[in-house]
């Protein structure tokens, strides 16, 4: 398990393409409640947040007891103000406001989850208080969390109902807590869906074990209730169904894709992070049927572990998550479990077994492997992502534990292939972990400790190759490989 400093991105639940739809086909109205909730959401994520000014700390708890929920949900009086004035505090009475008792019950039941399921203290793993302020802003279309609390808008009733009526919007959010202090990942492109599609899978169990309902008695949509009296939806989502929750003239058609085939190419959207998230959601969903009973015990302890996996990198593609998920479903509950969850991800067009660009299986190859030559070299030009064909290997990542050393350890291939020099290198599974360089192929062999850097140039002043160039959009090989016949990575081109 691993945990990070929590980032403070803002994240909103109702995705930006949705209350762009109201703001060209809604009423005057419907328009202009839709355009000042994206006025707002623009506004918080550029950090520009008013300063709260109860003076109450948003920070971990400072109470030594055991675990134990601490919450306390505020008004803002229909102000932006955070984190507005005190309504209920941790153990009093219902108030009567349904949004206050309902964003106190929906900040309980998360609390349960992360802590009667997965043994994890509150949000940041250290007893975090749980903060919610209702009643934000004026028809606000929204709710998000912003790195300290849990905020809802109360809807405009008449395209959204008040935002604490769907228990899984509030664990969705908060569940970005989670995610922001554990795998960090990166809000854009496939990470960005992956950090939205966890969110909708604690989400989901929250509302399920609240419920009492197993995956098969649950209906899987996120959202539920949220939408108003005569908009044709039943939903923002569903996992079990993505791309089917709504289709109503003001909200538009639900667009979200149930598979690869069907992914999304958009700069919107952080990359389409709400619209592609619908992939990994159907693949939870099919794990959490194909393993029975409830979706928090294998389906969403394979999940948990997954997040909460050092290996997990912040930039992690589809297939690095789906990897994950296979190995840890079967240390935790057996081979027959990983076939299930792998057949869910095959299922939605990621292929956890298949080996990339030929080589071996990433399962078989573990450890150093010494004084190997270098074949090709391959950087993603959608983000920090960065791959080897390591001799006798086949493509691998790379995937140091920080983007510079994802920068320092690809330049060092790069270099080393263009050189002609052996490396050393350093894999579990897919994943490249370390790498060094050598003179000459050969090198080291088994039994030989862990090597030390040694410079990739050649004697003399000349300096080191750059790495590969980039084309746009397509995976590269580089120039000198053609000779080798060394395939491009069979990648997924947005990774």
């Amino acid at each position: 398990m691993h945990n990070r400093q929590p980032r403070h991105q803002v994240c909103s639940f109702v995705p930006p393409y949705l209350l762009e739809s109201i703001a060209e086909h809604g009423t005057a109205r419907e328009r202009q409640m839709a355009m000042d909730t994206i006025a707002t959401d623009q506004h918080l994520r550029h950090g520009r947040r008013n300063a709260g000014t109860s003076g109450e700390t948003l920070s971990p708890s400072a109470n030594s007891e055991a675990p134990h929920k601490n919450r306390r949900v505020y008004t803002a009086a229909n102000k932006t103000t955070l984190p507005g004035a005190i309504e209920r505090s941790e153990g009093d009475t219902a108030t009567g406001d349904a949004a206050v008792d309902e964003a106190y019950d929906g900040l309980g039941g998360t609390f349960d989850l992360f802590w009667e399921i997965f043994e994890r203290d509150s949000i940041d793993g250290n007893g975090m208080d749980l903060l919610g302020t209702v009643h934000y802003g004026k028809n606000y279309n929204n709710a998000f969390w912003d790195g300290s609390q849990m905020v809802f808008g109360d809807g405009d009733g008449i395209i959204f109902n008040r935002f604490t009526i769907a228990v899984d919007v509030e664990a969705h959010e908060l569940a970005h807590g989670v995610t922001g202090a554990t795998a960090a990942l990166e809000y854009q492109d496939q990470a960005g869906a992956l950090n939205e599609s966890v969110s909708d899978c604690f989400g989901a169990m929250v509302k399920q074990r609240r419920n009492n309902q197993t995956s098969e008695q649950a209906d899987w949509l996120i959202g539920s209730g949220l939408l108003a009296d005569g908009i044709n939806g039943v939903g923002l989502r569903s996992m079990k169904a993505p791309g089917t929750a709504y289709d109503d003239p003001k909200l538009g058609k639900d667009p979200q894709p149930d598979h690869m085939d069907r992914f999304v190419e958009t700069e919107s959207d952080n990359g389409g992070v709400h619209i592609n998230s619908g992939i990994p959601n159907k693949a939870f969903y099919l794990a959490a049927i194909g393993l029975g009973g409830n979706s928090w015990e294998q389906a969403g302890s394979t999940w948990y572990a997954t997040l909460t996996d050092s290996r997990l990198t912040t930039t992690a593609s589809f297939l690095d998550f789906a990897k994950l998920t296979a190995q840890n479903a079967e240390t935790l509950h057996g081979q027959a479990a990983r076939d299930i969850v792998v057949q869910g991800w095959k299922d939605v067009g990621i292929d956890v077994d298949a080996v990339a660009g030929g080589g071996t299986d990433p399962a078989e190859v573990a450890g150093w492997q010494y004084g190997k030559k270098v074949l090709s070299t391959y950087a993603s030009p959608h983000s920090m992502n960065a791959w080897a064909f390591v001799e006798d290997v086949g493509w691998r990542k790379i995937a140091p534990l920080s983007v510079e050393g994802v920068g320092a350890t690809f330049a060092l291939l790069a270099a080393a292939q263009n050189w002609g020099h052996a490396v050393h290198v350093e894999l579990d599974g897919s994943l490249i972990q370390q790498a060094y360089s050598v003179s000459a192929p050969g090198g080291s062999g088994a039994g030989v400790p862990d090597p030390a850097p040694v410079s990739t140039s050649p004697a003399g002043d000349e300096a080191p190759p750059e790495p590969s160039p980039q084309i746009p959009g397509l995976p590269h090989v580089a120039p000198n490989d053609g000779a080798t016949g060394i395939p491009a990575p069979d990648l997924d081109p947005t990774a």
